[in-house]
């Protein structure tokens, strides 16, 4: 009976649920659908499209007895990503997505609409597949984790593993995902070795550079510890003796590099049936949409790129995920003993070895009398059932009865007192304190669970709002936290019993049918999406048209707050406003009067609503004509302006004088400067960016810095000096001393530091800069007193701002380093290019078109913009530098500046004992200094003469350099301080 309860509960499990769009439409496992919540939800963004992996029942709800009853009230949904969600370059293509190996549960009713999305290679009329509406299409793969995109193979052109490999990924796969440099490799041909006909793995094997064959690096003779380095070759034993001989004989013939031809591509698209336009296909087209693919454990594709082992793959329990180089070694971990560690670690031992591990479990191995004597032991220390079955505690408690049975102590050696003993442990610096943390207040404690209600599991964001707790600690009372809830459950129902109901109510819009066991899911409308046209003739945000059946709320940014039908509908599935309407879709000219309009015309129309004619657009003519081929119009129609060139909301960076949508960019409620929040070291949340202000809005209110905002760098204005909003001279950052400095001039002057350089806080450094570019006369504004900088490609000097003002060129410049010279020079990557990272300034009438300069905002994959690159390998403080006070280090500089020169220092002759000041006749200073008169102290050294000592003279203004306060000039033995 029981059994065959089980067996008819099994089947009623099995029994799957129609589901049913608002529309009518039916979706299923595999099928690709719109995806979004509400408009409020969502704020304005664009409907997200995933795969439909799996529809869900109500959680919690596999133990109910109905189960087969309960409606689908969850999907799991394999997302795919537009460009522009995952990178700052625009896509052209609005019908372009990427696929990822990352899937979510969302509610059932989010889902939208029905569309399709297929493989490029799948695709034979690519033009005519983005054409027709709701249709997608993926070559590449991007992993969230990794930031990184992937090129997609598929599984039937992967030729070069081994044959029973390869059938496991085609009889498991539709696709694999690898490396861009790694799908030659996988595409080429079996490569076997010449010597014992095995398979050759990319990483175990070399070619010939002559005969062109594979070798495993250890079957030749002497075998290869490593590949040759790029821009190396290798040949085998007879090539090599083949060549000596053909040398030898000096009938060696220059071989010429032979050319194999490249196959044609591959292309699965019909052949064209002669002159005119091919013929639509429309079979062909329902083909693709509906083409089968192999699914895997609930995914069509996995990782196969450098990194995969190729034997693992035959696992089915092998992880799909891409992955990137392993961390281990010494490149990566500790392999010597630290210098404050655990004091009975020898200078011989060897971490992972016998001596230097921590046996936890000793306890295990226990005889009974010695379990009986742990017990008795545990009740002497404390006899708080809280305490003694508190999992710290008892992890203390077991720990250090191992360590006494280890050392040959007895168990009663372990007390409270020992238990709250600080220790040192192996590998840590600092000695453990207490076994726990110290006692969470009320109020820690409420703004750790509103904490929890915002972010969840998010625990470093949860830190942030616990201030006063670090992050080790958030992490141990959130297990400690999620155990009461468990236990304060557990005993409520011990003590009232499981609820009746073991389901709540079900808020959606799932209707079940009974009758045809199928359900339609969705929200009404869109719910606030779709708006009501007010009485006045409304403009779309996008288009400026005036004639629209349904009205559709706009993304903030644009010039009204509605869109039209067709814009509407664009931006929620498409993403783009810019896109050209789908011929399903297309609105035919106003009031055009169709060509042979009598009586016999066979030309269709169909009345407007002011009562014209309006002419249908046939399938497959173009939407714009040429000038001479247009209709004639009844009534001139006032031409609407085209949409804006990028996507929206956007604004206008006054760096780089491209738009980016906000965010991206920033813009000051204050002033109105608007700039890459990349370019100014800034990161705002999204909750943030409306009420961000630049740092000098900033300080008029705070004024934690200096009121005058000149850049200490430049010039001294002359009269009142304002910096405009749209100049990126508008942004400065606060000096070591409270003044202002440009970030452009701190970023392009070399002996400029930031103490912290991600954030391009504090400019330091400015009095390393040497006196003469000082002094320096700027060849464009003719001026002396700021520091200048020379041109990377002329003799010319001038100031960065002045060269900014002025149009010349400002960007990043990465040159290529050696590797016997990468220990002696700073590498970095950008965009995939590593090397030395410069800073250019160059006049703009030089020609930088053959030089590849990234410019200010530009940014990488990651999202991090050439700055902010160079600013964190070349602009920030030296670790070991950067532990000392700010003042500290400034009084460093200043003391190399003071110094006096070699020749006014004491000779190996001279005593300081028996030296005497030539004015005060004092034996006691700091230092004393050889002058015409004789040895002088440090104070009447540097003591300004009075006007009995020396006569006056008038200096010439005109030809003085203006003096920073930041800056010093130094003229040994005499040294000006302003």
């Amino acid at each position: 009976m029981a059994s065959d309860s089980r067996e008819s509960s099994s089947a009623n499990i099995q029994i799957k649920r129609t589901v049913l769009l608002k529309s009518g439409v039916e979706v299923k496992v595999n099928d690709h659908v719109y995806v979004s919540p509400s408009w409020s939800t969502r704020e304005g963004t664009p409907y997200s499209i995933g795969r439909i992996m799996e529809f869900l029942r109500p959680e919690g709800s596999s133990s109910s007895f109905d189960f087969d009853a309960l409606p689908y009230t969850r999907v799991r949904l394999a997302w795919y990503y537009r460009p522009r969600d995952v990178s700052d370059r625009p896509a052209g293509d609005s019908r372009l997505l990427l696929a990822a190996i990352y899937s979510e549960i969302c509610d059932i009713n989010q889902v939208r609409a029905k569309c399709f999305v297929v493989h490029r290679n799948k695709i034979s009329d690519l033009a005519g597949w983005k054409k027709r509406p709701d249709r997608f299409y993926f070559v590449r793969l991007f992993d969230p984790y990794l930031k990184k995109e992937f090129e997609i193979v598929q599984t039937t052109d992967v030729t070069n593993i081994p044959e029973h490999v390869r059938n496991t990924l085609v009889e498991r796969y539709e696709y694999v995902a690898a490396e861009k440099e790694v799908v030659p490799d996988l595409t080429d041909a079996l490569r076997v070795c010449d010597t014992c006909t095995v398979w050759c793995a990319n990483l175990e094997s070399v070619q010939c550079d002559r005969c062109k064959k594979y070798f495993h690096m250890h079957c030749v003779q002497p075998p290869l510890q490593a590949k040759p380095s790029r821009g190396y070759g290798w040949t085998c034993a007879p090539c090599s003796r083949r060549h000596e001989e053909e040398v030898d004989s000096r009938a060696a013939v220059r071989h010429a590099t032979p050319v194999t031809a490249k196959p044609p591509l591959k292309s699965n698209a019909p052949a064209p049936r002669g002159r005119g336009r091919p013929r639509k296909d429309r079979t062909q087209a329902e083909k693709e949409e509906n083409f089968p693919v192999k699914h895997f454990r609930l995914w069509p594709f996995r990782y196969f790129g450098q990194y995969t082992l190729v034997g693992d793959t035959l696992d089915p329990e092998d992880l799909i995920f891409p992955r990137a180089a392993t961390r281990v070694g010494p490149k990566y971990q500790v392999t010597g003993i630290p210098d404050n560690g655990s004091p009975h670690l020898g200078p011989d031992e060897e971490r992972g070895g016998d001596k230097t591990v921590e046996v936890l479990g000793a306890v295990n191995d226990f005889t009974p009398a010695e379990m009986s004597e742990m017990e008795t032991c545990l009740r002497t220390i404390t006899n708080d059932e809280k305490s003694r079955s508190s999992v710290d505690f008892l992890t203390e408690v077991v720990r250090q009865f191992s360590d006494a049975t280890l050392n040959g102590k007895s168990l009663s050696s372990v007390t409270y007192k020992t238990l709250n003993t600080p220790r040192i442990e192996k590998w840590k610096a600092q000695p453990t304190r207490h076994y726990t943390d110290k006692e969470w207040s009320r109020e820690e404690i409420v703004a750790f669970e509103d904490a929890i209600a915002v972010h969840g599991a998010e625990l470093r964001a949860v830190r942030d709002e616990v201030v006063v707790r670090s992050i080790y600690e958030v992490v141990r009372f959130y297990g400690h936290w999620k155990n009461s809830r468990l236990g304060e459950e557990n005993e409520r129902i011990r003590t009232y019993g499981r609820p009746s109901t073991p389901i709540p109510s079900i808020q959606s819009n799932s209707k079940p049918d009974g009758l045809n066991n199928c359900q339609t899911i969705g929200l009404d409308d869109d719910e606030s999406s779709i708006i009501v046209p007010p009485s006045k003739a409304p403009a779309c945000g996008a288009c400026r048209t005036r004639d629209s059946k349904i009205w559709w709320k706009a993304p903030k940014g644009l010039q009204s707050n509605i869109l039209c039908d067709s814009c509407g509908v664009n931006y929620r599935k498409y993403a783009d406003l810019n896109m050209r309407p789908t011929r399903d879709e297309s609105t035919p000219a106003v009031g055009v009067i169709p060509s042979g309009s009598g009586q016999g015309s066979a030309t269709r129309g169909r009345t407007n609503v002011s009562g014209g004619t309006t002419a249908e657009k046939r399938e497959g003519t173009p939407l714009v004509g040429p000038a001479s081929k247009r209709s004639k119009t009844a009534s001139s129609v006032t031409s609407t302006p085209p949409p804006p060139s990028s996507n929206v909301p956007q604004l206008s960076c006054c760096a780089c004088s491209r738009n980016g949508p906000v965010g991206k960019v920033i813009k000051c409620k204050n002033c109105g400067f608007s700039v890459h929040a990349a370019s100014i070291g800034i990161t705002l949340s999204a909750d943030k960016l409306d009420d961000w202000r630049c740092d000098l809005c900033e300080n008029e209110e705070e004024q934690e810095a200096s009121i005058y905002h000149d850049c200490l760098l430049c010039p001294r204005p002359r009269g009142t000096a304002h910096i405009r909003s749209g100049s990126y001279l508008r942004a400065c950052k606060v000096t070591e001393s409270h003044g202002w400095a440009h970030v452009l001039c701190s970023v392009f002057i070399p002996e400029i530091n930031f103490t912290d350089s991600s954030t391009m806080r504090s400019v330091e450094g400015i009095t390393s800069i040497p006196h003469k570019r000082w002094i320096t006369q700027c060849v464009i504004c003719q001026q002396k007193g700021g520091a200048v900088v020379k041109c990377n490609d002329c003799y010319k000097e001038y100031h960065v701002s002045c060269a900014w003002n002025e149009g010349h060129k400002f960007g990043f410049e990465i040159q290529p380093v050696k590797g016997t010279r990468k220990e002696t020079h700073i590498t970095t990557m950008f965009r995939g290019e590593p090397g030395c990272m410069n800073a250019i300034v160059s006049c703009k009438g030089h020609d930088h078109s053959r030089r590849k300069i990234y410019e200010i905002c530009d940014t990488d994959d990651g999202g991090e913009s050439a700055l902010q690159v160079y600013c964190r390998a070349y602009k920030q403080v030296p670790p070991q530098i950067n532990q000392t006070h700010a003042l500290l280090r400034k009084a460093r500089r200043l003391d190399q500046l003071i110094a006096v020169r070699p020749e006014h220092a004491l000779t190996n002759n001279t005593s300081s004992e028996d030296l005497e000041c030539v004015k005060c006749l004092t034996q006691f200073t700091p230092k004393f200094y050889h002058t015409e008169s004789g040895w002088m102290c440090h104070a009447c050294n540097f003591k300004p003469p009075t006007n009995h000592d020396v006569p006056i003279v008038t200096p010439d203004r005109s030809q003085s350099p203006t003096v920073q306060p930041d800056s010093i000039l130094v003229s040994a033995p005499e040294v000006l301080v302003n």
